[in-house]
């Protein structure tokens, strides 16, 4: 289960990131929409945004494409 979850590669890979900014970046890279995302974690569109934007600051990312590329290298978003 561990290993299904894809938890322990996920902080490994991005050791920055707290544990509700990987549950966004893992939805960001499966394809969802901020009001998707914010309506599944119920938290506010705002949070989602700010999220997003520290996810960016961290991965050192400048868009969410890129974002989406560095995290389905790191094997998010596939499930």
């Amino acid at each position: 289960a561990h290993f299904a979850s894809g938890t322990g590669s996920t902080a490994a890979a991005f050791p920055s990131l707290t544990e509700r900014e990987r549950e966004v970046l893992e939805m960001v890279a499966a394809g969802k929409g901020n009001a998707t995302i914010a309506h599944q974690l119920m938290i506010n569109l705002k949070t989602v945004r700010n999220h997003i934007s520290n996810i960016f600051t961290k991965l050192q990312v400048s868009d969410r494409s890129a974002a989406i590329i560095k995290a389905r290298d790191a094997g998010l978003g596939r499930g």
